[in-house]
């Protein structure tokens, strides 16, 4: 068994995608489980989306925010646990002191080249 810490093996960077910052991520050879650590700032939102392959559990780690969907939105606050079911459809608001969040699903298979 091998531990992927945030000091260790795993690459841990913060880089800009929108407002979100991916703050740390899985990052080992040979997976087949895709984690990520994402750091909203106070106020900053990830837009409506859909994810039409993947259940998602998404873990709160600090802080608090909204999660919007179609049945309306729902308080985030530390520790909130919840499985995305695949094809649903969400949107994601930090709250005044920001919103860490961790992501866990299944590691979509990489693009392949293949003759026809």
């Amino acid at each position: 068994m091998r531990l992927a810490s945030l000091r260790q093996s795993v690459q841990v960077e913060a880089c800009r995608v929108g407002v979100d910052a991916e703050a740390w991520k899985l990052a080992e050879s040979g997976r087949r489980l895709d984690a990520n650590l994402i750091r909203l700032p106070a106020r900053q939102r990830v837009g409506t989306h859909t994810e039409p392959d993947l259940d998602v559990l998404l873990l709160v780690v600090t802080g608090d925010g909204v999660l919007g969907g179609p049945d309306g939105p729902r308080p985030l606050t530390e520790g909130t646990l919840l499985w995305l079911p695949r094809g649903s459809t969400r949107s994601l608001t930090a709250g005044e002191e920001g919103l860490s969040y961790l992501t866990v699903h299944k590691r979509r298979p990489g693009m392949q080249i293949r003759r026809r």
